[in-house]
């Protein structure tokens, strides 16, 4: 962190110019619009071109590609994502010249002070479908909120929104203890396990902060906690304020009843404290997702949102962008796209997929990271045997260097059957070497996977 003189809030005014290193990512772009809405002067600088890129170029802002302590020229404060670190020559050229260096997360904490309602939503998994849930519920309640999401929202055709409403809903990140910058009046936490194992030590380390984060909730707020997972009742465990809890397993404040399917798809009752709230059919499959959508009802609940708002809001959404994402028929197998990166997402969309009736489950895994590849080993292999068909691409580095020497080949070598493809264009060619009529294939991980399939259904064509 840089000793900075000056709060963030105090620069985070009109006229001020500021520097987004980082600018393309899925969460510097929404900030980026937001400060260039707040009457800043906005620009910045991304590794590669890409259609964030060029469209927040459209809007007027200036975009540099590659790093270089150049492109700060008179800017006024330097805001960082959580991929650049102190060594890059942006960073440093500031430092060397006085500049103001901030993070992404303290940006975003400085906005939501401006609200008297900030609905974070946290976990290891499944924030962004909550929170894309939380928005559907607001928008359909005509809350008009300002959301950050860490992923697109067809709703919203996007990942944010700017409204004029007194509540933000932010997706809330624990790596790099990022969320403890913010300000939460209503704090979500879907569930904490082991992962971002690069910058925390252990599972307790990671209570530790997620622990942090819900004793940033005033006397007055919400903190939110599920009743079913081990880690987030024990990040809570001697808060000085009561937590409300949802589950399905456990006694919780709020909870579902007469859960049936119809189609595959949840149909339940969400009572509170006993007490008949909504009606609810969900328009995505999975347990996780129906404990997902108990989150974002307590959340509304804590703000006083009627229940006929998370009906409406919950029957209107169809998922978030890679999250079990139907990306289109290829020789009659469907092909659909999924962002899980971890080993416990990796089970609730298998598991979740399997009971869908399919054929075959063809699934192409990108890993992300050598580190988590690394600390999770023994998961990943467990999970991986679950598809009939298992094709594994090279590790997406993201923000790490191989200083490991793993690769996805060694995944291959304990998953029997598996196939191990050193490019994405190998793994198209495997995809279209295996698919049948009936088969489900899956592409998944938090990298450029999705490219693969996307080629797929080109050939198609």
């Amino acid at each position: 962190m840089m000793n900075n003189p000056l709060p963030i809030r105090d620069l985070l005014v009109p006229g001020k110019r500021a520097h987004l290193a980082g600018i393309g990512g899925v969460s510097m772009c929404p900030l980026a619009e937001v400060l260039h809405g707040m009457g800043l002067q906005i620009q910045g600088s991304d590794m590669n071109e890409s259609d964030t890129v060029e469209h927040l170029r459209s809007l007027g802002i200036s975009v540099a590609v590659g790093h270089n302590a150049d492109n700060l020229g008179d800017c006024d404060l330097v805001i960082r994502s959580a991929a650049i670190h102190d060594g890059n020559p942006e960073i440093a050229g500031a430092v060397a010249r006085g500049i103001p260096v901030y993070e992404r997360a303290q940006a975003w904490g400085a906005i939501m002070q401006h609200y008297p309602n900030a609905l974070c939503v946290s976990g290891t998994h499944g924030k962004t479908t909550t929170t894309s849930m939380c928005t559907h519920i607001f928008m359909a309640a005509q809350a008009d909120p300002t959301v950050m999401i860490g992923g697109t929202l067809p709703l919203l055709r996007s990942g944010y929104r700017v409204g004029k409403g007194d509540t933000i809903i932010l997706e809330s990140c624990e790596y790099c203890n990022s969320f403890l910058s913010f300000f939460p009046t209503v704090a979500v936490i879907l569930n904490v396990e082991p992962d971002h194992l690069d910058f925390f030590k252990d599972l307790q380390d990671i209570e530790h902060s997620f622990h942090k984060f819900a004793a940033l909730v005033p006397p007055a707020g919400s903190v939110i906690v599920n009743a079913d997972n081990p880690g987030a009742m024990e990040s809570v465990e001697g808060l000085p304020h009561p937590v409300f809890t949802f589950g399905l397993d456990h006694p919780a404040d709020c909870t579902a009843a007469n859960l049936t399917e119809e189609d595959g798809r949840p149909v339940f009752d969400i009572f509170i404290r006993g007490k008949k709230y909504a009606h609810v059919t969900l328009h995505v499959y999975g347990r996780h997702n129906v404990l997902n959508a108990l989150a974002a009802a307590a959340a509304a609940h804590a703000l006083g949102l009627p229940g006929r708002a998370v009906e409406e809001g919950l029957a209107a959404f169809a998922g978030a962008g890679r999250r079990f994402e139907h990306k289109g028929t290829y020789h009659g197998a469907e092909l659909y796209d999924d962002y899980a990166h971890h080993p416990d997402e990796l089970h609730a969309l298998l598991t979740t997929a399997r009971e869908l009736g399919c054929k075959r489950l063809v699934v192409a895994f990108q890993p992300h990271t050598y580190s988590r590849t690394a600390k999770l080993f023994d998961r990943f292999v467990e999970e991986l045997k679950l598809p009939d068909v298992t094709i594994l691409a090279e590790i997406f580095a993201a923000r790490e260097q191989n200083t490991l020497g793993i690769s996805s080949a060694d995944l291959c070598r304990n998953i029997p059957g598996a196939v191990y493809c050193s490019t994405l264009e190998k793994v198209t060619e495997q995809l279209r070497q295996v698919a049948q009529p009936g088969d489900l294939i899956l592409t998944v991980g938090a990298g450029d996977i999705y490219r693969a399939g996307e080629a797929l259904l080109r050939q198609e064509k």
